[in-house]
């Protein structure tokens, strides 16, 4: 959906009955329109496991001036604070969009989480 314009994936953390998901919206298509998009192409996939989308979603319109460092935060260390990974070991299933992960790399330790973060 990046590549035809819908939108720019900035980071997402699949996590085992969600996804968190930063993007930048395109022009073409609302934000409705753009998940209603992806639930349609990986219905099938989801389906293979016995999973389905919800009806709904939540959203968060971020304004111009916002920082993006709490949002990626936020995303980053959802996996951690659920206790789905040890603060030693990565999330296999974190992505962050190389333009991000250059500054966001710098807040982290060795590309993992501050242990005080998950207090």
């Amino acid at each position: 959906m990046a590549s035809d314009g819908v939108w720019r994936v900035h980071a997402f953390t699949f996590m085992p009955d969600h996804i968190h998901l930063l993007v930048g919206l395109g022009v073409r298509l609302s934000l409705t329109q753009a998940v209603a998009r992806l639930k349609a192409k990986t219905k099938n996939v989801l389906l293979g496991g016995n999973a389905k989308w919800q009806v709904n979603y939540f959203d968060h319109r971020m304004r111009p001036d916002e920082s993006l460092l709490p949002v990626l935060l936020y995303i980053y260390l959802n996996p951690y604070r659920k206790n789905l990974v040890n603060v030693t070991g990565r999330w296999p299933w974190f992505y962050c969009h190389e333009e991000e992960w250059r500054w966001f790399k710098d807040h982290l330790i060795d590309e993992l989480p501050e242990p005080e973060w998950l207090r």
